[in-house]
């Protein structure tokens, strides 16, 4: 600052003209300031500074006063401390903005704030795209090409423009305060009882809940690339499925040592290599060996209308399913410097484009594609992954197979990494909140094996998780769909009737509507036509 000081002229504290009875003028010397004061509203009603245009009004005549001792230059370690400065001053409002809760030092999102627009990137690829784009043409068995295409494409927009609001409604320039957490915007929008009961559990669910479906996933995966490597003439005892999981459990736990959100940026950069890789790869293969035998497009009609209501709804909660990430736009956003010359959503939303554009490249032709060569024929558990397997085990190299399957086992690692540091931070602010110090390495080190195992134990406790697609969506759905408009209305308080007030009520109330009509469809659907419920005995 001290460099970047201007140099203005100082005027005596009483104006006069430029020469009185031969009087000559004193040059005073230059006083210091913060370029940010050189445009403050209230510089021109400062005693010590010119106004620019020279409007100040001088007296055509004064007594000659006996000139004062020339003022030493003031530097900025010299000057009132800054908090002193006037209210509209940007340097005040730059002091709030930048001004950080003591804690976010000790906690792993906000540890580390040296982020920039090519980690978001990572995170957010790696975070918005896995394993829940595979089950995107099961959809479209039920919705049919034309619906199908549209609820995609009108969801695509949608999640999109919901991302748009919660980058900037991270910062607060009125209130110079930074919603690191999603949890904690909504919070300060709806109150603190409102919001965790709004929040809390969506949240936790799709941190807890998507670790664990990474490890059902991820192990039972591990488990196919063992067996496509390993072959017939293989001759060793098989692992069986709980030590699969077992032994990705480990892998992620290892990896979950690294401190904080930025220390994982190349764990995420694999992990969005590995995803745009296996939909790439999977969706080619199943259109080069072209459509299967007696393929059938035609949407799948239940035996009532009712049914047939509820299965379409269902089909729906999957499409959404398939757009999460957005309770990790917050806490990504947090790892960057902000500033009010430099606020963090503007690379942060550079990052975001590029995502989501290679994020398009993928969803796209992996339902469009996957539906046109299974048609009505694709698998129900797996989805694109499940019937690679089945239709092609024979027809495609081994190579081709290992290599789909390798990329799948990674980018479920490293996405377990991401969307694990939210349960990371909330147990560690824990510690921190009541022992006002940061969290020891052992105690960080035991609290990622202790999430870990936990996710490992629903995992093999409850190992048909991975096939409630329908109802996760519905769950989640305000996350991503709903509450980022209201908390828009909320904050930034558009003017009434205006478009942007009109289409955020029109979204938000659409967004909670269908998350209630998905739950109660998809549970329906769950019990009408049954899911392979194994209690401790994951097959």
């Amino acid at each position: 600052m001290a460099a970047e000081a201007k140099e203005i002229w100082s005027a005596p504290i009483t104006p006069r003209t430029a020469s009185v009875m031969g009087t000559p003028v004193v040059a005073s010397p230059p006083v210091s300031c913060p370029p940010s004061q050189l445009h403050s509203p209230s510089l021109t009603r400062s005693p010590l500074l010119h106004s620019e245009n020279g409007d100040a009004q001088r007296p055509k005549t004064k007594t000659p006063k006996t000139p004062r001792t020339p003022r030493t230059p003031l530097r900025l370690s010299n000057l009132t401390p800054r908090f002193i400065t006037p209210l509209g001053s940007p340097v005040r409002k730059a002091l709030r903005f930048t001004k950080l809760d003591p804690q976010d030092a000790w906690l792993p999102i906000t540890e580390s704030r040296n982020g920039n627009k090519y980690y978001a990137a990572f995170h957010t690829l790696s975070s918005g795209i896995g394993t829940q784009a595979l089950v995107l043409p099961v959809a479209l068995t039920v919705l049919g090409w034309t619906w199908g295409i549209i609820s995609l494409t009108l969801a695509f927009i949608w999640q999109l423009y919901t991302l748009w609001l919660l980058v900037n409604l991270h910062e607060s320039v009125e209130q110079g305060v930074r919603y690191c957490r999603y949890l904690q915007l909504c919070g300060a929008t709806f109150g603190e009882k409102l919001g965790k009961l709004l929040a809390l559990f969506p949240i936790l669910y799709l941190s807890a809940g998507t670790c664990t479906t990474l490890i059902i996933i991820g192990g039972s995966t591990a488990r196919t690339f063992y067996e496509v490597v390993c072959g017939d003439s293989c001759t060793a005892k098989p692992m069986t499925t709980v030590e699969w999981y077992l032994v990705f459990t480990c892998a992620a736990v290892v990896l979950s040592q690294l401190p904080n959100l930025n220390s994982i940026a190349g764990i995420s950069l694999i992990g969005a290599v590995t995803a745009v890789g296996y939909c790439t790869s999977i969706w080619i293969t199943s259109v080069a060996q072209g459509a299967l035998d007696g393929v059938n497009y035609d949407p799948i009609k239940a035996g009532s209308s009712v049914e047939t209501a509820f299965s379409v709804l269902n089909a729906l909660g999957i499409v959404a399913y398939a757009f999460r990430g957005h309770n990790l736009i917050l806490e990504i956003q947090s790892t960057m410097p902000s500033s009010e010359k430099h606020p963090s959503h503007v690379p942060m939303w550079k990052g975001v484009k590029v995502s989501y554009a290679l994020i398009a490249a993928c969803l796209f032709p992996l339902t469009i594609g996957g539906y046109w060569a299974y048609g009505q024929l694709i698998p129900s558990n797996g989805g694109m992954l499940t019937a690679l397997y089945q239709f092609h085990s024979h027809d495609v190299s081994k190579f081709v197979l290992g290599m789909t399957s390798f990329f799948v086992v990674v980018n479920a690692l490293c996405s377990f990494q991401i969307y694990g540091m939210p349960a990371f931070d909330d147990m560690e602010s824990q510690y921190t909140t009541r022992m006002k110090k940061p969290c020891p390495w052992w105690l960080r080190a035991l609290i990622r094996v202790f999430f870990g195992f936990m996710c490992f134990f629903i995992g093999v406790a409850v190992p048909f998780l991975s096939q409630l697609a329908g109802l996760i969506g519905g769950v989640a759905l305000p996350v991503t769909f709903a509450y980022p408009c209201f908390m828009w209305l909320k904050t930034k308080k558009p003017k009434k009737y205006s478009a942007m007030w009109g289409l955020n009520w029109f979204l938000g109330t659409l967004g909670v509507c269908l998350s209630v009509v998905l739950v109660i469809s998809s549970l329906y659907v769950i019990i009408d036509t049954g899911v392979n419920v194994s209690f401790f005995n994951p097959q």
